[in-house]
């Protein structure tokens, strides 16, 4: 894809977001869900597309860390230094929630799961937006995730404003879960 074509879509993708649509793009390693995080109607749109438990709550993805500040707090400096160290990459952290953070994005949690991605497109689509966004596998509850356009396109048709297209970044599986405060591995 050229860079002015790629700037088009992306530009096009963070209109999509900022005007409360869903999205799905490639992320390193499935195609993933997105939308605005603070917009409920969209978080409750995705949430239904996917069959999604809200309790269980969601991911929010950025291109650079300060772009999750609104939504997490930091821990102490040696944790934030292994989990900054971490990043980008496909390394999901569970950091405690800011006050004002919807359960709608934390579930039943006090908590909230971030990443700061590596993927090119998924993080040109945050600095298009010009912030963090939800970050869901691209599927149905308890389905395997989408790994190219044309599953997304096959399994989740007409719930979609856009697919954004592009490859996955070649990992085996989505990102490692873990609890910022305990280091313990939630997902691998």
């Amino acid at each position: 894809m050229t860079a002015p074509l790629r700037h088009h879509r992306l530009r096009l993708a963070a209109r999509v977001i900022a005007h409360g649509g869903l999205l799905a793009y490639p992320t390193e390693a499935v195609y993933g869900l997105g939308c605005d995080p603070w917009n409920a109607t969209a978080v409750m749109r995705l949430l239904a597309l996917k069959r999604r438990d809200p309790a269980k709550g969601l991911i929010v993805i950025a291109s650079q860390v300060e772009q999750l500040a609104p939504f997490v707090l930091p821990l102490w400096p040696e944790r934030m230094s292994e989990i900054l160290a971490s990043w980008p990459g496909p390394n999901t952290w569970l950091m405690p929630a800011r006050r004002g953070v919807p359960d709608w994005l934390r579930g039943r949690f006090d908590t909230l799961a971030v990443r700061v991605t590596q993927h090119p497109l998924a993080a040109g689509l945050c600095r298009a937006y010009g912030g963090a966004i939800v970050s869901t596998s691209a599927n149905v509850a308890d389905r395997p995730p989408a790994r190219s356009a044309i599953e997304v396109r096959r399994r989740l048709s007409g719930g979609l404003d856009l697919i954004l297209a592009g490859a996955c970044g070649g990992a085996d599986r989505p990102s490692i879960i873990r609890d910022g405060r305990t280091r313990q591995v939630l997902r691998t």
